[in-house]
């Protein structure tokens, strides 16, 4: 007799079959049987429910939370059961002790930097052990690239030389090889923004050589951004690499209603063959740090020579000169709108909720100068809200077969992107329900197996006899997200239980303490398991 039967869902199971009124018994990890009139030892009543796969993060930034926040309620209240971390280019391995120390000052305002904490590990293999001592949800891991390239050459904006390039073929291979699921990039950030696309391509060899796939944030999403997504669409075809688009918005004015353009130059590009997917959340506003606007150039060298060209006279009138009337790559070639960029994460509570524009009339001084003496005061590591988004470019672009769900969820902030807790049931309960974007079947889909084909997870992803009982149980009628901007860590409402591996980590709304989660890791018969 199996240990749970879930009796009388909606099972939607993730293929995008419409939905059937079914049992689904679960047992030792695994779904074992589906079907009318099931029996187990202990039985979960569903009537009215939606019983779907674990929803996939496709973009995460969970990389220490999953470690420091056993509650980790922002995400399996949602019904998350596995993120896929290590995004943007920046994370925590492959690591030497210099360069750990400053990826930890560099990405402070993602993820924090918690005091006492064990870094314990140097290799990717070593933090999937960590991972694999119990966390909330499953993990996937990506090969960092700007941590990459930090680690074999620093902070210079210069081409590799070819010991160099050797050393990050190398550690990219070793951490694929360790179990990571492909390689990111952010290609607004520094380091990872100097690479040029031949160094890229030769990473991108190494990781299609090891069954992986390459999610860049690419150069702009901004002035520019399709000449940004078809650069990335030419690498993916010069190096043989499938491509997985991070957050993939058209943002800036300069992009309103502009979608169809890219959704164009992706269907142009799978017709010839290329393997590509692609996340959103479905929010307008972006969320990333204060000194990611910087032009790339100001960066060079690291944190303490970027804080040297803010104090000095020159390089202060340069990065101002770049910011507001060129229009700086880190800004994505658009002149800085300080009346769109809302801090939302910094030691000082009083200007958090305040954009720069507004901080800068009550004092008096000019913007530029705000953002500055913010920037110095925070050790670089503010983190805000960018208001830039459209709704029209959101909307067509999660209707896109290539489309899959991600948080980019930044969890250390006072007050975060609500998209960190209302990812999953907003595509549900605003973009489904209320509005009719997708249909109910189409949008898990879109979340579950989606997902689980472009990271080739064995047996999850589905709801099927074998599969992995990585589960979730939602009202259709009442699933909402409860995050606002005034108040964004609210947990979601309308999704009762979660399961991870068949346990509960979620029952009826509460959270149960359970740690099922494990990495989730690439085999060398290239399936995740």
């Amino acid at each position: 007799m199996p240990g749970t039967v879930i009796r009388g869902a909606i099972v939607v199971d993730g293929t995008g079959a419409p939905g059937q009124v079914t049992d689904v018994a679960i047992d030792e990890g695994r779904i074992t049987e589906i079907g009318p009139g099931l029996s187990g030892a202990t039985t979960l009543d569903a009537d009215g429910l939606v019983l779907a796969p674990g929803f996939i993060d496709m973009h995460a930034h969970s990389d220490l939370a999953l470690l420091t926040d056993p509650d980790h309620l922002a995400k399996v209240g949602q019904g998350v059961t596995t993120e896929v971390i290590g995004q943007d280019g920046l994370s925590y391995a492959p690591a030497d002790d210099k360069t750990l120390a400053e990826i930890r000052r560099t990405i402070a305002g993602w993820n924090g930097d918690p005091p006492g904490f064990d870094w314990n590990w140097r290799t990717v293999g070593e933090y999937l052990d960590r991972l694999d001592e119990g966390i909330p949800v499953n993990a996937c891991y990506l090969v960092p690239q700007g941590t990459v390239r930090m680690l074999a050459m620093g902070w210079d904006d210069r081409p590799p030389t070819p010991a160099e390039l050797d050393r990050q073929r190398e550690l990219v291979a070793d951490g694929m090889r360790d179990g990571a699921v492909g390689m990111s990039s952010g290609l607004t950030y520094v380091p990872g923004m100097y690479a040029d696309d031949d160094e890229l391509t030769e990473l991108c060899r190494v990781v299609a050589s090891l069954g992986g796939f390459y999610a860049p944030h690419h150069r702009s999403y901004g002035a520019g951004a399709l000449e940004a997504y078809a650069e990335m669409v030419e690498l993916s075809r010069r190096s043989g690499c499938p491509l997985h688009l991070a957050h993939a918005t058209m943002n800036f004015g300069v992009n309103r209603g502009r979608a169809p353009d890219l959704l164009r130059l992706l269907d142009d590009a799978v017709a010839a063959g290329c393997d590509i997917t692609l996340d959103t959340y479905p929010y307008l506003p972006g969320s990333t740090t204060l000194a990611a606007l910087l032009p790339s150039w100001a960066s060079a060298g690291g944190p303490e020579a970027l804080l040297a060209r803010l104090a000095d006279p020159a390089g202060r009138a340069e990065i101002q000169h770049a910011m507001e009337v060129e229009g700086s790559d880190g800004c994505h070639g658009v002149p800085a709108e300080w009346e769109t960029i809302e801090i939302s994460g910094s030691p000082d509570p009083a200007v958090v909720g305040r954009t720069i524009a507004q901080l800068a009339r009550e004092s008096g001084r000019p913007p530029f100068d705000v953002y500055r003496e913010r920037l110095i005061a925070d050790d670089l590591a503010t983190t805000i809200l960018q208001h830039v988004g459209h709704e029209e470019n959101v909307r067509a672009i999660m209707r896109h077969p290539c489309h899959t769900g991600g948080s980019d969820g930044l969890l250390a902030a006072a007050k975060p992107h609500p998209r960190a807790w209302g990812t999953f049931p907003r595509y549900l309960g605003h973009y489904v329900r209320e509005l009719g974007v997708l249909s109910l079947e189409e949008c898990v889909s879109h979340l579950t197996g989606r997902a689980a084909r472009r990271l080739r997870l064995d047996r999850r992803g589905l709801i099927r006899p074998g599969y992995h009982a990585d589960l979730v149980l939602f009202d259709p009628a009442a699933v909402r997200d409860a995050a606002t901007f005034d108040d964004p860590k609210r947990q979601a409402e309308g999704v009762p239980h979660v399961f991870v591996a068949g346990t509960a980590v979620v029952s009826d709304g509460r959270r149960t303490g359970a740690l099922p989660g494990r990495s989730l890791r690439r085999s060398p018969d290239g399936t995740t398991r």
